[in-house]
């Protein structure tokens, strides 16, 4: 039996060795001439020449052996909708949209952005685009229009597939009149926009010769038979946007062969998932972890896959540990955010179903505090696993790997780095390396394993400069976290070193709120930063200077200006980036040379010490923030 150490170390000394062997778990229609090209540092190349296909190994190989298998699991406790699709099944609809999608004139390469909810025609797209080597770029359906149009004109899609609306705690969510806004803010709109209709928005409005209906589509194709596109390990499978410290959104680019051999290794190694099992990840399509574990890993492994439109507590707190009795579900995969949600509740709802299917539950997303993680383990009596990982990683970078050796579990500790990552802890002064329990940079030296981003879309310039920037004379991966290893060689993470905060899992650049914040007409300037907050993690707050105060002068006005500039956020970003709260001032804290004082705000928010304060400009201005924080 291997330990994790001999299996980590030999990942990082004979990363080819290491890597031939794990692309054995997925089938390649040309095999790989060669393992890693890394030849232009920091730009990786894994199972060069190699030729495959995520939807070939998400589907169609396993037809043989498991065609009337589950594989996918549709259940909606919005719309009170339950179905089920085996893998015969999944693979039909997956080739009429296919075939939709090559009516309409789309083909390798080509973008599809896809914004739509939890529904399995979404998978259904997504898995299509896959097969025909088109360009996915799914975007979170809580995501304002202007959002959306952002990175409709990054990916400049030829084709937009969306549905009438989604549902939220019982509200309707309309999706194609975003849609229709997004179109008509961006700059590179879609040629064709296809509508999958639910009913949930009778007044939905169309577009003549623009908006088709996906029903009436896949009426024309119900016997399609689309032949897969072979693409080469590295051709791109996905964009997928995150946050970073610009207001622009950066399109991570994801390849196909590393993608699909990181995956079907996680499958084994970290999630100890089975051909034939089920796996329920609560995440959104939207997110990586949907990508992720939602729809390609789970079925790259063979096994059922949960899609859940719903949230933990309706139609009461034990709707998840339903799920899980119902399907006998062993692999779980959720977010802190949600648990310390759940912890609110009767722990009755947990203890009612019958969990002994279940071997796991992970959660990732955000930093896992000690408390939940005691709370849901003892409430589970099973294994709690937090990982760490990004959008940019496709992955877990840091986590517990029980499928090679059963390590014990440290409340509040993601574990160890998971094999292929060279990771270090680097002082931010001297890009030294830290010393047991001391506060540094979460980095990793160099290739990064397959399966993390492959370039930034459109902008490999981006790519280096962002990610391996931070230090002057290294050229490392910085994931811009603090993080500390303790004596026993477990990390912790401790939270952001830039200025993009996690909203219960969901990372928001603080510049693209504070744009948002300023499209308010009466606002002159903002400082929005993440303070620390008990349920979600970390949550935006607004410090705003008002270009015409005398609406503060009463209580009711400073709450109707609050009241306005939250609206425009939603409108902007979407309710995910509303500040907690947004307090005004008349002057901001900066330094001399005019910059924000951001992380003396958010010390003073989070009832810290603030710092160095040398080079403020004005000190009333702290003072000013000090104050609205104690009203």
């Amino acid at each position: 039996m291997t330990t994790y150490r001999e299996f980590h170390r030999r990942s990082i000394e004979d990363k080819e060795g290491f890597w031939a062997e794990q692309a054995k778990l997925v089938h390649w229609e040309r095999p790989p001439v060669k393992v890693l090209d890394y030849r232009r540092p920091p730009f990786a190349r894994w199972f060069v020449g190699g030729e495959t296909n995520l939807c070939y190994n998400a589907l169609d190989r396993h037809l043989g052996a498991r065609g009337d298998q589950k594989a996918l699991v549709y259940i909606s406790t919005e719309t009170g909708e339950e179905k089920s699709f085996s893998y015969r099944e999944l693979h039909l609809e997956v080739q009429r949209a296919a075939a939709m999608m090559r009516s309409l004139g789309v083909g390798k390469g080509d973008r599809v952005v896809v914004y739509m909810p939890m529904i399995p025609e979404a998978a259904f797209v997504i898995l299509a685009c896959a097969r025909i080597g088109a360009i996915h770029s799914v975007v979170f359906g809580g995501f304002a229009a202007a959002s959306l149009a952002a990175r409709i004109d990054d990916a400049r899609p030829k084709l937009m597939v969306t549905a009438d609306g989604g549902s939220r705690m019982g509200k309707v969510v309309t999706y194609k009149a975003l849609v229709d806004e997004s179109i008509r803010l961006a700059k590179h709109p879609p040629g064709k926009v296809v509508i999958f209709r639910r009913g949930l928005d009778p007044s939905m409005k169309t577009v003549a010769r623009r908006d088709l209906d996906y029903a009436e589509l896949r009426a024309n194709h119900m016997n399609a038979q689309v032949p897969l596109t072979w693409l080469e390990s590295n051709e791109p499978s996905y964009i997928l946007y995150t946050s970073g410290t610009t207001g622009r959104p950066k399109g991570v680019q994801r390849d196909v062969g590393g993608y699909a051999v990181a995956l079907a290794a996680s499958m084994k190694h970290i999630y100890c998932g089975g051909a034939g099992e089920t796996m329920f990840t609560t995440s959104d399509i939207g997110w990586v972890v949907g990508h992720s574990y939602i729809i390609y890993g789970p079925l790259i492994a063979g096994m059922t896959t949960v899609l859940y439109e719903g949230v933990p507590i309706r139609p009461d707190a034990g709707i998840w540990w339903k799920i899980v009795q119902d399907h006998k579900v062993n692999v779980m995969f959720s977010a802190p955010t949600a648990i310390r949600v759940l912890k609110k509740h009767d722990p009755a709802f947990l203890r009612k179903y019958d969990l002994g299917s279940l071997k796991h539950l992970f959660l990732a997303g955000e930093p896992l505090d000690e408390p939940t993680h005691a709370w849901i383990a003892e409430a589970l009596g099973k294994p709690v696993i937090d990982h760490y990982w990004q959008t940019e990683t496709g992955w877990a970078i840091l986590s517990s790997v029980p499928g090679v050796e059963k390590t014990p579990i440290k409340l509040g500790s993601p574990s160890f780095p998971a094999y292929g990552y060279d990771l270090k802890l680097l002082r931010e002064a001297d890009a030294a390396e830290a010393a047991t329990g001391e506060k540094a940079v979460v980095a990793i030296a160099p290739p990064l394993p397959p399966g993390c981003m492959s370039t930034v879309w459109g902008d490999d310039e981006r790519f280096v400069k962002t990610y391996f920037g931070t230090f002057r004379n290294k050229q490392v991966y910085s994931t811009f976290d603090w993080g500390i290893r303790d004596a026993d060689g477990y990390y912790f993470i401790l939270g952001r070193t830039d200025d993009v905060i996690n909203v219960a899992g969901h990372r928001l650049g603080t510049r693209e709120i504070e744009e948002a914040v300023n499209m308010h007409s009466n606002i002159a300037e903002c400082a929005v930063v993440g303070v620390a907050d008990s349920l979600k993690g970390q949550m935006p707050l607004a410090f705003a200077v008002a270009k015409d105060a005398t609406r503060l002068n009463s209580a009711e006005g400073r709450k109707a200006l609050e009241r306005e500039v939250m609206e425009t956020v939603d409108k902007q970003l979407g309710a995910i980036g509303r500040p907690k709260a947004i307090h005004f001032v008349t002057l901001l804290p900066k330094t001399r040379s005019g910059k924000t004082l951001r992380r003396s705000i958010q010390a003073l928010a989070e009832g810290r010490d603030p710092g160095d304060l040398t080079t403020i400009e004005d000190p009333a201005a702290l003072e000013q923030i000090r104050n609205a924080l104690s009203t």
